[in-house]
């Protein structure tokens, strides 16, 4: 499978089923395009956005906080024990073109910080309001926000 770009997503575990739903259609939308996706592998966004992937046929790669495997969703393809806990939030900014900010609290906000300081392009779906994230309005409006910014048609 050609892959058409490496793809962090950051997300908060406690969401409501609106925003669960949305992100696993993000998921969908993803993995349809080809994008490797990264995320930090737990509940809430990472897992919606996880079966998303899986349920589409993609990959998705689980950055996980802790040295336990089993830490991760069900929905990992390949989860990553890193034992840094918040500091994996770095590894996740460093190992895409772009960023999908969905929901989350401030380790979401570090993460988006984190891709900033990488002059890594956010789209934020129901998240932190900080310049520049790009706001996208439904999963549809995620992905082509996200296509414009790499400049893939």
């Amino acid at each position: 499978m050609e892959i058409n770009g490496r793809i962090s997503v950051f997300g908060g575990r406690n969401i409501t089923p609106e925003v669960y739903e949305n992100s696993v259609e993000i998921g969908c939308l993803l993995a349809q395009e080809g994008f490797l996706v990264f995320c930090g592998g737990g509940k809430g966004v990472m897992e919606a956005i996880s079966k998303g992937v899986s349920k589409a046929g993609g990959t998705v790669i689980g950055i996980l906080k802790g040295k336990e495997l089993d830490e991760g969703n069900d929905y990992l393809t390949i989860p990553i024990a890193t034992g840094m806990d918040i500091a994996r939030n770095a590894v996740l900014a460093y190992n895409c073109d772009a960023a999908i900010a969905i929901s989350g609290q401030y380790g979401t906000m570090s993460e988006i910080a984190y891709a900033f300081q990488l002059d890594k392009p956010v789209i934020g779906y129901k998240t932190w309001d900080i310049n520049p994230v790009i706001q996208a309005e439904s999963p549809e409006d995620v992905i082509s926000k996200l296509k414009k910014e790499l400049k893939y048609v």
